[in-house]
Order: C-alpha cells, then sequence, then structure tokens
C-alpha cells in the first residue's frame, strides 16, 4: 500500500507530502489540485507499464559516491492510455524551487521510499530522468530491500483500476476487447470495458467479508453488482452478454417486481446513473487484496443516498484489502466514510481526509482526523459548510 505521495514542482504543487491510507479522500474546490493528485500515481504507473521508467538499484560503491542511476532515454510519459497531461509546459509548477527546473515525484511504500526526478521540457511529452531514489539506508530509517521484488514499487504491478470523472453514458453497445478487458482486468478510464469484464467474470465469487451484500441472491459477482446497483434503484438485475459475429457486448436491465418484469429494458431507458456508476461498483467488488483503486466523482449522477452508498462501497473495498484514493465534491460521500467509521466498516487510521484549497497557482491541504465516532478534529472554512452557510442566510 502507498503510505505517502511526494509532489515536487508538479502541476499546482510546489511541494507536497500526502500521507495516504486504505481509503484516502480528496476534498476541495475546483482546480485545487485533487485530479493532480490522482493524476501523479497514474503517470507513474504509466512511465512504468511503457517501459519508460528507470527501476535500476544502485550498487553500494555507487550510492557511497553520489553518482546517478543510469536512466538514459527513460522518462515520464505525459499522455498514453491513463492520462494525458500534455507537455513539460503544461506539468511544471509555475514558481519551481532550485536553479533549474525539476520535476519530482516520490512514493513511500511501508519502509520503502521509491523516487524520480525529471528535467523540464517545455515541448516534450517524455520528461527525461535525471535521478532514480531506491530504497536505502540515508535517513537512518529505511532497510535496503534486496531481490527484484524490493526495487519495484507494489502499486506497478498491483491490479489497478483509475475511473475518470468522464465515464460510459448509457449505450446498447459495448467493445469486447478481449486483451483489456480479460488479460489485463482492466476497465479502463471511462469504464468503457466494464460490461465485457461483467460478462467474462460474471460467475467469479465475490469473497466473503465486506464487500458481499446481504441482500444478494448470490455470491456471484454478477448478483453482486445488482444487489449493490440495487440501493440506487430498487429490484434491479443486469444483464451483459455477447453479440454474436460482432465484437461487440450488450448492457440490459430488468426491473423485479413491476408490471412488465420480463422485458429487458436498455440503458438509454433507465437513467443516466445507473450506467455511470456500474464501472465503480465492478470496480470495487472485483478488487482484491492490494488492488490500487483511483476514482474521481464517484457521486456524479446519484442521488443523495446512493452517493452515501458509494462511500459504503468503497469503504467495504478498502476494508477488505483494497487501496480507494477518491476525489469527491459531496458531502455526502464525506460523512458516508464517516459512518463507515463509526459502524466499525473502517478503523479511524484507515481513512484519510486531505481538504485542498488552491488559487489555481498554488495550494496547500489540510487533514482532518476522524476519530471512531465519525468526528472530525477540525472543520476548516470551506470544508462542506455550504448547508450551514446557506442555512444562515435564510433564517437572518
Amino acid at each position: 500500500m502507498i503510505d505517502r505521495l511526494t509532489l515536487h514542482n508538479y502541476k499546482a504543487f510546489q511541494h507536497a507530502e500526502l500521507s495516504l491510507g486504505p481509503l484516502t479522500l480528496l476534498t476541495g474546490l475546483n482546480s485545487s489540485g485533487k485530479s493532480s493528485v490522482l493524476q501523479s500515481l497514474a503517470l507513474l504507473r504509466q512511465s512504468y507499464e511503457s517501459g519508460d521508467l528507470a527501476l535500476s538499484v544502485l550498487t553500494n560503491e555507487e550510492h557511497e559516491v553520489g553518482r546517478r542511476t543510469n536512466v538514459a532515454d527513460r522518462g515520464f510519459l505525459l499522455n498514453g492510455e491513463l492520462v494525458g497531461l500534455g507537455t513539460g509546459e503544461d506539468v511544471l509548477h509555475e514558481d519551481f524551487t532550485e536553479g533549474e527546473p525539476r520535476i519530482g515525484l516520490a512514493v513511500d511504500e511501508g519502509p520503502y521510499h521509491y523516487g524520480w526526478t525529471a528535467a523540464y521540457e517545455p515541448e516534450q511529452n517524455l520528461l527525461p530522468l535525471l535521478d532514480v531514489d531506491l530504497p536505502d539506508t540515508s535517513e537512518g530509517r529505511r532497510e535496503r530491500p534486496t531481490g527484484p521484488e524490493a526495487v519495484t514499487p507494489a502499486f506497478f504491478t498491483a491490479p489497478f483500476q483509475y475511473l475518470h470523472a468522464d465515464r460510459i453514458s448509457p449505450a446498447e453497445f459495448y467493445p469486447r476487447d478481449h486483451q483489456v478487458a480479460i488479460g489485463r482486468g482492466f476497465l479502463g478510464v471511462r469504464g468503457e470495458h466494464t460490461v465485457n469484464f461483467l460478462r467474462h467474470h460474471r460467475d467469479d465469487a465475490v469473497p466473503t467479508g465486506p464487500l458481499r451484500h446481504p441482500k444478494a441472491t448470490s455470491d456471484l459477482l454478477i448478483d453482486q453488482t445488482a444487489a449493490w446497483m440495487g440501493d440506487l434503484c430498487p429490484g434491479v438485475d443486469i444483464r451483459a452478454e455477447a453479440i454474436k459475429g460482432t465484437d461487440a457486448v450488450s448492457l440490459s436491465y430488468g426491473f423485479q417486481g413491476t408490471l412488465g418484469a420480463t422485458r429487458r429494458r436498455r440503458p438509454s431507458n433507465v437513467g443516466f446513473g445507473l450506467t455511470y456508476v456500474l464501472p465503480i461498483v465492478v470496480a470495487c467488488l472485483s478488487a482484491r487484496p492490494g488492488t490500487l483503486i483511483l476514482l474521481e466523482n464517484p457521486e456524479a449522477h446519484l442521488h443523495p443516498q446512493g452517493q452515501t452508498q458509494m462511500a459504503t462501497l468503497a469503504a467495504s473495498a478498502a476494508a477488505q484489502g483494497a487501496q480507494v484514493i477518491m476525489e469527491t465534491h459531496s458531502d455526502h460521500v464525506i460523512n458516508g466514510v464517516r459512518l463507515a467509521v463509526k459502524q466499525k466498516r473502517l478503523t479511524p487510521g484507515q481513512a484519510v481526509f486531505h481538504y485542498f484549497r488552491g488559487d489555481g497557482t498554488g495550494v496547500d491541504f489540510v487533514s482532518p482526523r476522524i476519530d471512531a465516532d465519525g468526528m472530525l478534529d477540525q472543520w476548516p472554512s470551506g470544508f462542506f459548510d455550504e448547508l450551514e452557510n446557506t442555512l444562515e442566510q435564510l433564517i437572518d
């Protein structure tokens, strides 16, 4: 699990160190840096998967004399499957520190620290690496690992999902890409491969634990998905099927206990919210211990009760061993996580909150802590206090 993320001269962050937990919520005003945090992790993963991120080990002699790792022709790949960040000019913090502009990203996993520093190339979308900081004993608190498994951060090779705020809209047909959905188990950044993934894995069992929905008709993924979706729209069931002779799959919904319950309905005829949230439900239910899930605005197109339920689902995935990092603008999601702690789905230490404040050029953040009763130790100005502010004006 990633315990800490460090950003240096990256987008809105001159320098920031963020603690991360099994469930981390990133909140704040628009353009305050929340998405940039998710994008930084996706950027590292994208650069690693493309072969552009160096993971060479310094020998003891090299480390002692401060020599650099061989990082020729390696760097941060700014544009790829997960994120499209533009060029170096788009990612360098405006008020960069140090004499020469440098962009640094680092992660801490348990006792190990991994860091990368890239040069600034304003017109390039592959920023060349200058240095790779692998685990060492320089700070007297980290043991130097041995073996290839200690050199590669776990989140580079662990199961991974990243769902953008712009997800799939209701449609009758979705792509049937075996390599992505089946071979890699990836739902796509828009969730476009969710239906095919669900079709293939429909009979996989959701393990016993917090993710098991008590009202589901079985432990199978298809039935568990329907049960969690049923909290948003009671009685719904889901069907994902291959279309013979094509490279497409179909999605349809049915509803129990209604007139015409045997008739299947197209996604476009049941509202936007169900299909929009389907990738989030499948991502959480299919997560296994060690999975990293990045979510942007899981509350989009959901009514307040549904937003709270998305928090319950994310908390359940974290409690079952996944790491969920979630950007949200919803007080219902925040309160849903607080409730999950109070209900002991999560311990207080498993839920981390960060509230970002920015002016478009730079940001800072505060990190309220939660106790066992779901209470936060501080409520900074602007942190989901609009209801209270509005009510004050109404009764004034």
